[in-house]
C-alpha cells in the first residue's frame, strides 16, 4: 500500500509516530510512503539464499560484508530495506552511521521481488530510480515466481540493465571479484 496525503511528503521523522510492528515494512521513496506486510517465507528463503552465497564469498575474499534487511537512509525523504545488500569495508567505513544504519548507497543491492503489481512496480521503478540517484553501483532485481534475475549497473551516472539470467545461467560481477554462483541455488526447490 502506498499513501501520499494531499502532497505532503512523509519524512524519517513521520516514522516514529506509526505502530511497531515486526510484520509491517514501512519504507519513503521521494517522500511516498509504502506500507507493506512481512514478505512471504519463499520470498525470505531467496534473500537468505543469496545473502548466504555473497557471505561466503564475502568472508574468504575478506573485502566487504554482506547484511540482510538493513535500513538505508538516504535522506529525509528517502529511507529504505532492501532485502540484500553488499558493502565493501572502505564504504562501510563511510557510510555506516552510529545506529547501524546505511546513510548512503552500498556498492550492491538485492530485491527480491514480492506478489503483486504495486510491489513488482515499486522495486522496478521507484527504487531502481532511487538506487539510481544515490550511487549504487549494482542492483539485482530477483523475480522467485520466473526464476530470473534482471542485473543494473551504473553506466554514465545510471543504473541501465546489462543482463537478465535465467535458470542455468551463472551470476557474475566486476564489482565481486571471483563471485560466481549458478542463480538455481538461490531459488527452492
Amino acid at each position: 500500500m502506498s499513501q501520499a496525503i494531499d502532497g505532503v511528503g512523509w519524512t524519517v521523522q513521520d516514522l516514529e509516530v506509526l505502530p511497531e510492528n515486526e510484520w509491517t515494512r514501512y519504507e519513503i521513496i521521494n517522500g511516498e510512503l509504502f506500507v507493506t506486510p512481512a514478505p512471504h517465507r519463499r520470498h525470505q528463503q531467496v534473500c537468505m539464499k543469496i545473502a548466504r552465497s555473497l557471505d561466503t564469498w564475502s568472508e574468504f575474499i575478506g573485502l566487504g560484508e554482506t547484511i540482510v534487511a538493513p535500513g538505508v537512509l538516504f535522506s529525509q525523504a528517502d529511507s529504505v530495506i532492501p532485502d540484500v545488500v553488499w558493502v565493501s569495508r572502505e564504504g562501510l567505513a563511510q557510510i555506516e552511521d552510529e545506529a547501524g544504519h546505511l546513510i548512503g548507497a552500498p556498492e550492491l543491492v538485492v530485491e527480491v521481488l514480492s506478489s503483486g503489481k504495486q510491489n513488482e512496480l515499486r522495486d522496478k521503478e521507484a527504487k531502481l530510480k532511487l538506487y539510481s540517484i544515490h550511487g549504487v553501483s549494482e542492483y539485482w532485481i530477483v523475480d522467485r515466481f520466473t526464476q530470473k534475475i534482471e542485473v543494473y549497473r551504473r553506466e554514465k551516472a545510471q543504473l541501465v540493465l546489462v543482463t537478465t539470467l535465467l535458470d542455468g545461467d551463472e551470476i557474475t560481477s566486476p564489482l565481486l571479484p571471483g563471485f560466481s554462483c549458478s542463480i538455481r541455488l538461490f531459488f527452492p526447490a
